[in-house]
Protein backbone atom coordinates (compact mmCIF):
# COMPACT_ATOMS: atom_id res chain seq x y z
CA UNK A 1 0.00 0.00 0.00
CA UNK A 2 1.63 3.05 -1.24
CA UNK A 3 0.81 6.68 0.49
CA UNK A 4 0.54 10.63 -1.39
CA UNK A 5 0.02 12.73 2.06
CA UNK A 6 -1.27 10.28 4.64
CA UNK A 7 -3.82 8.57 1.94
CA UNK A 8 -3.11 5.66 1.04
CA UNK A 9 -3.38 4.10 -1.97
CA UNK A 10 -3.04 0.49 -3.77
CA UNK A 11 -0.89 0.59 -6.97
CA UNK A 12 -2.56 -3.08 -7.60
CA UNK A 13 -6.30 -1.57 -7.60
CA UNK A 14 -5.42 1.25 -9.65
CA UNK A 15 -3.66 -1.17 -12.47
CA UNK A 16 -6.37 -3.01 -12.08
CA UNK A 17 -8.82 -0.57 -12.63
CA UNK A 18 -7.05 0.56 -15.55
CA UNK A 19 -6.89 -2.86 -17.00
CA UNK A 20 -10.55 -3.21 -16.95
CA UNK A 21 -11.08 0.07 -18.94
CA UNK A 22 -8.53 -1.25 -21.20
CA UNK A 23 -10.40 -4.23 -21.66
CA UNK A 24 -13.70 -2.99 -22.88
CA UNK A 25 -12.27 -2.06 -26.34
CA UNK A 26 -11.21 -5.49 -27.37
CA UNK A 27 -13.80 -7.39 -25.91
CA UNK A 28 -16.43 -6.09 -27.75
CA UNK A 29 -14.67 -5.29 -30.68
CA UNK A 30 -14.08 -9.39 -31.31
CA UNK A 31 -17.60 -10.24 -29.56
CA UNK A 32 -19.08 -7.93 -32.46
CA UNK A 33 -17.40 -9.84 -35.17
CA UNK A 34 -19.07 -13.33 -34.28
CA UNK A 35 -22.37 -11.46 -34.61
CA UNK A 36 -21.53 -9.52 -37.97
CA UNK A 37 -23.95 -12.53 -39.86
CA UNK A 38 -26.64 -11.98 -37.19
CA UNK A 39 -26.88 -8.03 -37.63
CA UNK A 40 -26.52 -8.63 -41.55
CA UNK A 41 -29.40 -10.60 -41.17
CA UNK A 42 -31.42 -8.55 -39.36
CA UNK A 43 -30.72 -5.27 -41.18
CA UNK A 44 -30.47 -6.58 -44.26
CA UNK A 45 -26.64 -5.28 -44.82
CA UNK A 46 -24.03 -6.81 -47.28
CA UNK A 47 -20.29 -7.65 -46.29
CA UNK A 48 -18.96 -3.68 -46.76
CA UNK A 49 -21.71 -2.60 -44.71
CA UNK A 50 -20.46 -5.10 -41.89
CA UNK A 51 -17.19 -3.79 -42.35
CA UNK A 52 -18.40 -0.12 -40.67
CA UNK A 53 -19.58 -1.84 -37.67
CA UNK A 54 -15.92 -2.28 -36.90
CA UNK A 55 -14.39 0.69 -38.58
CA UNK A 56 -16.97 3.16 -37.50
CA UNK A 57 -15.55 2.67 -34.23
CA UNK A 58 -11.92 2.99 -34.95
CA UNK A 59 -12.54 5.97 -37.10
CA UNK A 60 -13.58 7.82 -33.67
CA UNK A 61 -10.65 5.87 -31.85
CA UNK A 62 -8.33 7.51 -34.28
CA UNK A 63 -9.52 10.90 -34.85
CA UNK A 64 -9.44 11.44 -30.56
CA UNK A 65 -6.85 9.76 -29.38
CA UNK A 66 -4.28 12.61 -29.69
CA UNK A 67 -7.23 15.25 -28.65
CA UNK A 68 -8.01 12.60 -25.71
CA UNK A 69 -4.08 12.24 -24.83
CA UNK A 70 -3.33 16.28 -24.87
CA UNK A 71 -6.48 16.65 -22.65
CA UNK A 72 -5.29 14.21 -20.64
CA UNK A 73 -2.15 16.41 -19.98
CA UNK A 74 -3.88 19.76 -19.55
CA UNK A 75 -7.34 18.89 -17.29
CA UNK A 76 -5.81 15.53 -15.66
CA UNK A 77 -5.71 11.97 -17.40
CA UNK A 78 -7.65 10.74 -14.19
CA UNK A 79 -10.91 12.98 -15.20
CA UNK A 80 -10.57 12.59 -18.74
CA UNK A 81 -10.11 8.80 -18.62
CA UNK A 82 -12.96 8.42 -16.02
CA UNK A 83 -14.84 10.98 -18.62
CA UNK A 84 -13.94 8.34 -21.48
CA UNK A 85 -14.96 5.67 -19.28
CA UNK A 86 -18.69 6.57 -18.92
CA UNK A 87 -19.04 8.04 -22.66
CA UNK A 88 -18.19 4.39 -23.96
CA UNK A 89 -20.47 2.73 -21.51
CA UNK A 90 -23.05 5.26 -22.70
CA UNK A 91 -22.62 4.32 -26.08
CA UNK A 92 -23.11 0.97 -25.33
CA UNK A 93 -26.44 1.55 -23.74
CA UNK A 94 -28.26 3.28 -26.92
CA UNK A 95 -26.09 0.26 -29.26
CA UNK A 96 -29.03 -1.63 -27.58
CA UNK A 97 -31.87 0.46 -28.43
CA UNK A 98 -30.75 0.69 -32.30
CA UNK A 99 -33.54 0.49 -34.85
CA UNK A 100 -31.28 1.02 -37.62
CA UNK A 101 -28.05 -0.27 -39.13
CA UNK A 102 -27.26 3.48 -39.45
CA UNK A 103 -28.45 3.97 -35.73
CA UNK A 104 -25.87 1.51 -34.42
CA UNK A 105 -23.05 2.54 -37.15
CA UNK A 106 -23.17 5.92 -35.26
CA UNK A 107 -23.43 4.46 -31.40
CA UNK A 108 -20.53 2.80 -32.60
CA UNK A 109 -18.50 6.20 -33.40
CA UNK A 110 -20.02 7.50 -30.02
CA UNK A 111 -18.36 4.53 -28.05
CA UNK A 112 -14.90 5.10 -30.37
CA UNK A 113 -14.70 8.43 -28.91
CA UNK A 114 -14.85 7.52 -25.51
CA UNK A 115 -12.56 4.64 -25.83
CA UNK A 116 -9.83 6.72 -27.33
CA UNK A 117 -10.31 9.42 -24.37
CA UNK A 118 -9.34 5.69 -22.06
CA UNK A 119 -6.28 4.42 -24.48
CA UNK A 120 -4.83 7.63 -24.67
CA UNK A 121 -4.07 7.97 -21.33
CA UNK A 122 -3.53 4.15 -20.28
CA UNK A 123 -0.30 3.78 -20.38
CA UNK A 124 0.74 6.95 -19.34
CA UNK A 125 -0.94 6.67 -15.99
CA UNK A 126 0.90 3.32 -15.75
CA UNK A 127 4.09 5.08 -16.55
CA UNK A 128 3.37 7.70 -14.08
CA UNK A 129 2.42 4.78 -11.56
CA UNK A 130 5.43 2.30 -12.05
CA UNK A 131 9.40 2.78 -11.92
CA UNK A 132 11.42 2.06 -14.92
CA UNK A 133 12.46 -1.53 -13.17
CA UNK A 134 8.70 -2.62 -12.72
CA UNK A 135 6.74 -0.79 -15.65
CA UNK A 136 7.46 -2.85 -18.58
CA UNK A 137 5.89 -5.71 -16.12
CA UNK A 138 2.81 -3.68 -15.33
CA UNK A 139 2.55 -2.44 -19.11
CA UNK A 140 2.93 -6.17 -20.18
CA UNK A 141 -0.03 -6.77 -17.54
CA UNK A 142 -2.38 -4.63 -19.00
CA UNK A 143 -1.76 -5.38 -22.58
CA UNK A 144 -2.71 -8.91 -20.96
CA UNK A 145 -5.87 -7.41 -21.09
CA UNK A 146 -6.32 -6.57 -24.01
CA UNK A 147 -5.38 -10.19 -25.20
CA UNK A 148 -8.24 -11.35 -22.67
CA UNK A 149 -10.81 -9.06 -24.20
CA UNK A 150 -9.46 -10.76 -27.30
CA UNK A 151 -9.63 -13.77 -25.70
CA UNK A 152 -13.17 -13.91 -24.03
CA UNK A 153 -14.90 -11.51 -26.93
CA UNK A 154 -14.85 -14.27 -29.70
CA UNK A 155 -15.97 -17.08 -27.36
CA UNK A 156 -18.38 -15.00 -25.50
CA UNK A 157 -20.04 -13.19 -28.70
CA UNK A 158 -20.85 -16.27 -29.94
CA UNK A 159 -22.71 -17.50 -26.94
CA UNK A 160 -24.65 -14.07 -26.56
CA UNK A 161 -25.25 -13.48 -30.26
CA UNK A 162 -26.91 -17.36 -30.52
CA UNK A 163 -28.66 -17.58 -26.99
CA UNK A 164 -29.61 -14.01 -25.82
CA UNK A 165 -28.99 -12.35 -29.23
CA UNK A 166 -26.06 -9.93 -30.36
CA UNK A 167 -27.55 -6.75 -28.35
CA UNK A 168 -26.50 -8.36 -25.20
CA UNK A 169 -22.78 -7.95 -25.88
CA UNK A 170 -23.46 -4.09 -25.08
CA UNK A 171 -24.79 -4.84 -21.87
CA UNK A 172 -22.08 -6.59 -21.01
CA UNK A 173 -19.79 -4.01 -21.87
CA UNK A 174 -22.07 -1.43 -20.30
CA UNK A 175 -21.51 -4.00 -16.88
CA UNK A 176 -18.25 -3.94 -16.55
CA UNK A 177 -17.49 -0.34 -16.83
CA UNK A 178 -19.51 -0.04 -13.45
CA UNK A 179 -16.46 -0.90 -11.10
CA UNK A 180 -14.54 1.44 -12.88
CA UNK A 181 -16.66 4.48 -12.38
CA UNK A 182 -17.35 3.19 -8.84
CA UNK A 183 -14.26 3.33 -8.16
CA UNK A 184 -12.87 6.18 -9.38
CA UNK A 185 -11.99 8.14 -5.83
CA UNK A 186 -8.79 5.37 -5.43
CA UNK A 187 -6.91 6.90 -8.01
CA UNK A 188 -3.83 9.59 -5.73
CA UNK A 189 -4.04 12.95 -7.09
CA UNK A 190 -0.96 13.06 -8.21
CA UNK A 191 -2.22 11.16 -11.65
CA UNK A 192 -3.92 13.79 -12.29
CA UNK A 193 -1.95 16.44 -12.50
CA UNK A 194 -3.44 19.50 -15.05
CA UNK A 195 -1.11 21.56 -16.73
CA UNK A 196 -3.16 24.39 -18.46
CA UNK A 197 -2.75 25.26 -22.03
CA UNK A 198 -4.00 26.37 -24.76
CA UNK A 199 -5.57 23.30 -26.64
CA UNK A 200 -4.79 23.00 -30.71
CA UNK A 201 -7.96 23.51 -32.41
CA UNK A 202 -6.61 24.35 -35.81
CA UNK A 203 -4.49 20.79 -35.16
CA UNK A 204 -8.06 18.88 -34.37
CA UNK A 205 -10.01 20.20 -37.52
CA UNK A 206 -6.92 19.35 -39.83
CA UNK A 207 -6.74 15.97 -38.28
CA UNK A 208 -10.12 15.20 -37.94
CA UNK A 209 -10.55 16.20 -41.84
CA UNK A 210 -7.41 14.28 -42.89
CA UNK A 211 -8.36 10.88 -40.92
CA UNK A 212 -11.83 11.17 -42.67
CA UNK A 213 -10.50 11.50 -46.07
CA UNK A 214 -8.15 8.59 -45.42
CA UNK A 215 -10.15 6.60 -44.40
CA UNK A 216 -13.04 7.21 -46.55
CA UNK A 217 -10.84 7.15 -49.65
CA UNK A 218 -9.60 4.04 -48.29
CA UNK A 219 -13.31 2.78 -48.60
CA UNK A 220 -13.78 4.34 -51.80
CA UNK A 221 -10.63 3.74 -53.43
CA UNK A 222 -11.70 1.93 -56.76
CA UNK A 223 -13.92 5.37 -57.53
CA UNK A 224 -13.09 8.86 -58.79
CA UNK A 225 -14.51 9.73 -55.42
CA UNK A 226 -12.05 8.10 -53.82
CA UNK A 227 -8.89 8.95 -55.84
CA UNK A 228 -10.29 12.77 -54.88
CA UNK A 229 -10.24 12.05 -51.19
CA UNK A 230 -6.59 10.12 -50.84
CA UNK A 231 -5.81 13.36 -53.11
CA UNK A 232 -6.79 15.73 -50.05
CA UNK A 233 -5.92 13.68 -47.50
CA UNK A 234 -2.69 13.99 -48.97
CA UNK A 235 -2.82 17.77 -48.76
CA UNK A 236 -4.36 17.62 -45.45
CA UNK A 237 -1.30 16.09 -43.89
CA UNK A 238 1.35 18.23 -45.32
CA UNK A 239 -0.81 21.31 -43.93
CA UNK A 240 -1.07 19.39 -40.93
CA UNK A 241 2.47 18.87 -40.40
CA UNK A 242 3.54 22.48 -40.77
CA UNK A 243 0.58 23.68 -38.24
CA UNK A 244 1.74 21.11 -35.70
CA UNK A 245 5.28 22.54 -36.59
CA UNK A 246 4.25 26.28 -35.43
CA UNK A 247 1.79 25.13 -32.36
CA UNK A 248 3.64 25.81 -28.63
CA UNK A 249 1.10 22.28 -28.12
CA UNK A 250 0.47 20.46 -31.18
CA UNK A 251 -1.30 17.35 -30.86
CA UNK A 252 0.88 15.52 -32.82
CA UNK A 253 4.36 15.69 -30.87
CA UNK A 254 6.09 16.44 -33.92
CA UNK A 255 9.33 17.71 -32.27
CA UNK A 256 9.89 13.99 -30.94
CA UNK A 257 9.30 11.83 -34.25
CA UNK A 258 11.68 14.22 -36.07
CA UNK A 259 14.29 14.55 -33.01
CA UNK A 260 13.90 10.98 -31.84
CA UNK A 261 14.79 8.19 -34.30
CA UNK A 262 14.30 5.29 -31.80
CA UNK A 263 10.67 6.75 -30.78
CA UNK A 264 9.49 6.94 -34.72
CA UNK A 265 10.58 3.55 -35.76
CA UNK A 266 8.91 2.03 -32.92
CA UNK A 267 5.70 3.83 -33.74
CA UNK A 268 6.23 2.97 -37.13
CA UNK A 269 6.15 -0.63 -35.88
CA UNK A 270 3.77 -0.81 -33.87
CA UNK A 271 1.34 0.48 -36.87
CA UNK A 272 2.79 -2.09 -39.06
CA UNK A 273 1.96 -4.27 -36.83
CA UNK A 274 -1.71 -3.66 -35.91
CA UNK A 275 -2.39 -2.63 -40.21
CA UNK A 276 -1.52 -6.44 -40.67
CA UNK A 277 -3.04 -8.31 -37.65
CA UNK A 278 -6.20 -6.38 -36.68
CA UNK A 279 -8.71 -7.56 -39.74
CA UNK A 280 -7.44 -11.37 -38.46
CA UNK A 281 -9.93 -11.88 -36.21
CA UNK A 282 -12.87 -10.10 -38.85
CA UNK A 283 -11.96 -12.21 -41.92
CA UNK A 284 -11.73 -15.70 -40.04
CA UNK A 285 -15.45 -14.99 -38.09
CA UNK A 286 -16.32 -14.67 -41.94
CA UNK A 287 -14.91 -17.58 -43.10
CA UNK A 288 -15.61 -19.83 -40.29
CA UNK A 289 -19.38 -18.84 -40.73
CA UNK A 290 -19.74 -18.31 -44.37
CA UNK A 291 -17.16 -21.30 -45.65
CA UNK A 292 -17.27 -23.94 -43.19
CA UNK A 293 -20.85 -23.18 -41.80
CA UNK A 294 -19.54 -22.90 -38.01
CA UNK A 295 -22.37 -21.67 -36.04
CA UNK A 296 -21.43 -18.61 -33.92
CA UNK A 297 -20.30 -20.09 -30.67
CA UNK A 298 -18.11 -22.85 -32.34
CA UNK A 299 -16.44 -20.05 -34.64
CA UNK A 300 -16.05 -18.19 -30.95
CA UNK A 301 -14.59 -20.81 -29.62
CA UNK A 302 -11.79 -21.59 -32.11
CA UNK A 303 -10.92 -17.78 -32.78
CA UNK A 304 -10.34 -17.98 -29.31
CA UNK A 305 -6.80 -19.95 -29.38
CA UNK A 306 -5.18 -16.61 -31.02
CA UNK A 307 -5.63 -14.86 -28.48
CA UNK A 308 -5.13 -17.06 -24.85
CA UNK A 309 -1.92 -17.94 -26.52
CA UNK A 310 -1.06 -13.96 -26.55
CA UNK A 311 -2.21 -13.58 -22.72
CA UNK A 312 0.61 -16.29 -21.52
CA UNK A 313 3.03 -14.67 -23.95
CA UNK A 314 2.25 -11.32 -23.14
CA UNK A 315 3.29 -11.11 -19.35
CA UNK A 316 6.49 -12.75 -20.08
CA UNK A 317 7.39 -10.77 -22.64
CA UNK A 318 7.31 -7.62 -20.93
CA UNK A 319 9.29 -9.25 -18.30
CA UNK A 320 11.81 -9.90 -21.00
CA UNK A 321 11.33 -5.73 -21.98
CA UNK A 322 12.74 -5.14 -18.61
CA UNK A 323 16.21 -7.18 -18.80
CA UNK A 324 16.61 -7.46 -22.65
CA UNK A 325 16.67 -4.86 -25.54
CA UNK A 326 12.93 -4.63 -26.09
CA UNK A 327 13.45 -4.04 -29.71
CA UNK A 328 15.10 -7.37 -30.48
CA UNK A 329 12.10 -9.01 -28.91
CA UNK A 330 9.44 -7.24 -30.91
CA UNK A 331 11.26 -7.90 -34.12
CA UNK A 332 10.94 -11.83 -33.52
CA UNK A 333 7.23 -11.51 -32.54
CA UNK A 334 6.67 -9.57 -35.92
CA UNK A 335 8.66 -11.80 -37.85
CA UNK A 336 6.76 -14.57 -36.71
CA UNK A 337 3.20 -13.00 -37.35
CA UNK A 338 4.56 -12.38 -41.21
CA UNK A 339 4.75 -16.55 -41.42
CA UNK A 340 1.39 -16.80 -39.64
CA UNK A 341 0.03 -14.39 -42.21
CA UNK A 342 1.62 -15.82 -45.29
CA UNK A 343 0.50 -19.77 -44.49
CA UNK A 344 -3.15 -17.91 -44.02
CA UNK A 345 -2.75 -16.48 -47.82
CA UNK A 346 -3.40 -20.34 -48.34
CA UNK A 347 -6.44 -20.79 -46.80
CA UNK A 348 -9.32 -22.69 -48.49
CA UNK A 349 -12.46 -24.48 -48.27
CA UNK A 350 -10.82 -28.04 -47.09
CA UNK A 351 -8.15 -26.19 -44.90
CA UNK A 352 -8.08 -28.85 -41.81
CA UNK A 353 -9.57 -27.70 -38.07
CA UNK A 354 -5.37 -28.75 -36.80
CA UNK A 355 -4.49 -26.28 -39.37
CA UNK A 356 -6.12 -22.86 -38.76
CA UNK A 357 -5.45 -23.81 -34.77
CA UNK A 358 -1.67 -24.19 -35.28
CA UNK A 359 -1.99 -20.65 -37.55
CA UNK A 360 -3.45 -19.03 -34.41
CA UNK A 361 -1.00 -20.28 -32.19
CA UNK A 362 1.42 -19.35 -34.24
CA UNK A 363 0.09 -16.14 -34.66
CA UNK A 364 -0.76 -15.40 -30.93
CA UNK A 365 3.16 -16.06 -30.02
CA UNK A 366 4.11 -13.80 -32.40
CA UNK A 367 1.98 -10.71 -31.59
CA UNK A 368 2.49 -11.45 -27.42
CA UNK A 369 6.54 -11.23 -28.12
CA UNK A 370 5.51 -7.69 -30.11
CA UNK A 371 3.16 -5.63 -28.65
CA UNK A 372 4.40 -5.32 -24.48
CA UNK A 373 7.99 -4.81 -25.99
CA UNK A 374 7.55 -2.37 -28.37
CA UNK A 375 5.42 -0.21 -26.00
CA UNK A 376 7.83 -0.10 -23.21
CA UNK A 377 10.30 0.34 -26.16
CA UNK A 378 8.76 3.41 -27.05
CA UNK A 379 7.67 4.67 -23.31
CA UNK A 380 11.42 4.17 -22.48
CA UNK A 381 12.93 6.75 -25.56
CA UNK A 382 11.30 9.34 -23.95
CA UNK A 383 11.73 12.16 -21.33
CA UNK A 384 8.72 11.88 -18.40
CA UNK A 385 7.50 15.13 -19.32
CA UNK A 386 6.62 13.51 -22.84
CA UNK A 387 4.99 10.64 -21.72
CA UNK A 388 1.59 11.77 -22.27
CA UNK A 389 1.66 12.33 -25.64
CA UNK A 390 4.09 8.76 -26.13
CA UNK A 391 1.04 7.08 -24.53
CA UNK A 392 -1.21 9.17 -26.95
CA UNK A 393 0.70 8.09 -29.88
CA UNK A 394 1.13 4.76 -28.94
CA UNK A 395 -2.48 4.33 -28.86
CA UNK A 396 -3.00 6.63 -32.23
CA UNK A 397 0.03 3.80 -33.52
CA UNK A 398 -2.72 1.12 -32.50
CA UNK A 399 -5.94 2.39 -33.73
CA UNK A 400 -4.49 4.11 -37.21
CA UNK A 401 -2.98 0.43 -37.68
CA UNK A 402 -6.68 -0.93 -36.71
CA UNK A 403 -8.72 1.22 -38.98
CA UNK A 404 -5.97 1.21 -42.16
CA UNK A 405 -6.26 -2.89 -41.47
CA UNK A 406 -10.12 -2.45 -41.65
CA UNK A 407 -9.29 -0.16 -45.16
CA UNK A 408 -7.58 -2.59 -46.82
CA UNK A 409 -10.54 -5.27 -46.30
CA UNK A 410 -12.91 -2.32 -47.76
CA UNK A 411 -10.88 -2.06 -50.48
CA UNK A 412 -10.71 -6.00 -51.26
CA UNK A 413 -14.19 -6.60 -50.76
CA UNK A 414 -15.16 -3.53 -52.81
CA UNK A 415 -13.11 -5.11 -56.16
CA UNK A 416 -13.46 -8.52 -55.53
CA UNK A 417 -17.13 -8.48 -54.28
CA UNK A 418 -18.72 -5.66 -55.09
CA UNK A 419 -21.49 -4.70 -52.99
CA UNK A 420 -23.45 -8.21 -52.85
CA UNK A 421 -24.26 -9.91 -49.39
CA UNK A 422 -22.17 -12.74 -48.90
CA UNK A 423 -24.03 -16.43 -50.42
CA UNK A 424 -22.79 -19.25 -51.69
CA UNK A 425 -22.78 -18.24 -54.80
CA UNK A 426 -20.13 -15.63 -53.99
CA UNK A 427 -17.97 -17.99 -52.07
CA UNK A 428 -14.98 -18.56 -54.06
CA UNK A 429 -14.91 -14.22 -54.78
CA UNK A 430 -14.97 -14.79 -51.06
CA UNK A 431 -11.78 -17.12 -50.11
CA UNK A 432 -9.69 -15.09 -53.10
CA UNK A 433 -10.38 -11.74 -51.35
CA UNK A 434 -8.84 -13.45 -48.55
CA UNK A 435 -6.01 -14.54 -50.33
CA UNK A 436 -5.13 -11.34 -51.39
CA UNK A 437 -5.52 -9.83 -47.84
CA UNK A 438 -3.61 -12.22 -45.82
CA UNK A 439 -0.82 -12.04 -48.13
CA UNK A 440 -0.61 -8.38 -48.50
CA UNK A 441 -0.65 -8.24 -44.59
CA UNK A 442 2.31 -10.98 -44.68
CA UNK A 443 4.46 -9.13 -46.94
CA UNK A 444 3.70 -5.47 -44.88
CA UNK A 445 5.04 -7.87 -41.75
CA UNK A 446 7.91 -8.67 -43.59
CA UNK A 447 8.80 -5.17 -43.93
CA UNK A 448 8.08 -4.09 -40.62
CA UNK A 449 10.62 -6.85 -39.24
CA UNK A 450 13.14 -5.03 -41.60
CA UNK A 451 12.11 -1.66 -39.35
CA UNK A 452 11.82 -3.35 -36.34
CA UNK A 453 15.41 -4.66 -36.53
CA UNK A 454 17.21 -1.21 -37.92
CA UNK A 455 15.50 0.47 -35.50
CA UNK A 456 17.59 -0.88 -32.33
CA UNK A 457 20.79 0.60 -34.37
CA UNK A 458 19.13 4.02 -33.96
CA UNK A 459 20.36 6.41 -31.24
Amino acid sequence: MEQEEGRPYSRRLILALITVATFLNPFTGTAINLALPSIGAEFAADAATLAWVSSAYLLASVIFLLPGGRLGDSRGRVTVFMAGTIIYAAGALLTILTPTIGMLLLFRFLQGIGGAMIYANSVALITYLYPPGERGYAIGLNTTAVYAGLSLGPFLGGALTQFLGWRSIFIVTALLAVPVLLYAGKFPAFLNDRHRERFDVPGLVLSSALIFCLFLGLASATTPTGMVLLAAALVLGVVFYLVERRHPNPLLPVSLLTSNRVFAASNAAALINYSATYAIAFLLSLYLQYIRGYEPVAAGTLLLVQPIVQVFVAPLSGRLADRMQPGQIASVGMAISAVGLFCLSMLDATTSVGAIFALLVLLGVGVGLFSSPNTTAIMASVEMRFCGSASAMTAMMRSLGMMLSMGAVLVVFAVIMGSTAVTPTIFPEFLRSLHLIFLAFGILSAFGVVLSLLRNRLR
